[in-house]
């Protein structure tokens, strides 16, 4: 009798194994999604690709935000934007399904090939150093930017960047703060996304008195997933046609990033 109830329970326990083992294996990012009812989209303040326009605003806007919303509309789905309070913590609040895309102006790297899945890149960029106008022309070369402090967003390329060229900095929450510690005088430079620059510093912007000079990297951008997800080949699909029926290029001209977009 015990070696019967025995041989009953491996049964019970195998049956019980394939069945979970099915669900695992059908389990889809896609369903996921339309079953909440809304795609949550990891952002940080980055304008032109996230921001808001005014302080008082309630409403993201940007390329990267008005695609993202396209997306959702593409799945049937609500958009819903989470600010991400540290950046280097992206791969963590995807895995979690704190949120389900990371849509941020996010540089693909081998390192961030790693933690998730990533969509086919979509924008270029490079990262830039910024100082202020009147030291500018003393940082004209990757040798001589030892010798300033500097402000990074945290888990950032442009961390990458000066990490590779042996430069110390002080991490901040977003690229936003670092034009702020840079404009401040708390530091000399920071490193952050060209987009971002062209939007942000220089004559009739919000910080006039900065400017860019050294060029560190050459990069793409993408959009990143969970690992082995179905919303990759999703995404994939709706940027091709997006890209064929205009909406990319309208977009992206609204924003002043028509040049940097990638042709589909």
């Amino acid at each position: 009798m015990k070696r019967f109830i025995a041989l009953l329970l491996a049964v019970l326990m195998i049956v019980t194994c394939f069945a979970g083992c099915g669900k695992a294996k059908t389990e889809s990012d896609k369903a996921y999604v339309k079953e909440n009812g809304k795609l949550i989209v990891g952002i940080t303040d980055f304008a032109p690709m996230d921001y808001k326009e005014t302080e008082e605003s309630t409403e993201w806007i940007g390329f990267d935000a008005d695609m993202a919303k396209k997306f959702a509309e593409y799945l049937g789905v609500e958009v819903e934007f989470l600010v991400l309070a540290d950046w280097g913590k992206k791969a963590m609040e995807l895995e979690t399904k704190s949120i389900d895309v990371v849509w941020n102006g996010m540089t693909i790297t081998d390192e961030v090939k790693g933690l998730m899945g990533v969509s086919e890149p979509y924008c270029k960029n490079a990262q830039v150093v910024v100082v202020k106008s009147d030291i500018a022309a003393q940082y004209t070369t990757k040798e001589s930017l030892s010798a300033l402090t500097f402000a990074v967003e945290s888990g950032s390329a442009g961390a990458e960047a000066l990490d590779e060229l042996k430069i110390s900095y002080t991490a901040v929450d977003d690229q936003a703060r670092a034009l702020m510690e840079v404009q401040s005088g708390s530091v000399q430079a920071c490193v952050i996304d060209l987009l971002m620059a062209g939007a942000m510093i220089g004559e009739g912007t919000s910080y006039p008195e900065l400017t860019t000079t050294v060029e560190l990297t050459s990069e793409d951008y993408g959009v990143g997933f969970r690992k082995e997800s179905d919303l990759i080949a999703e995404f994939n699909t709706f940027w091709k046609k997006a890209y064929d029926d205009g909406t990319v290029k309208a977009t992206a001209e609204k924003y002043g990033i028509a040049q940097n977009i990638i042709a589909k």
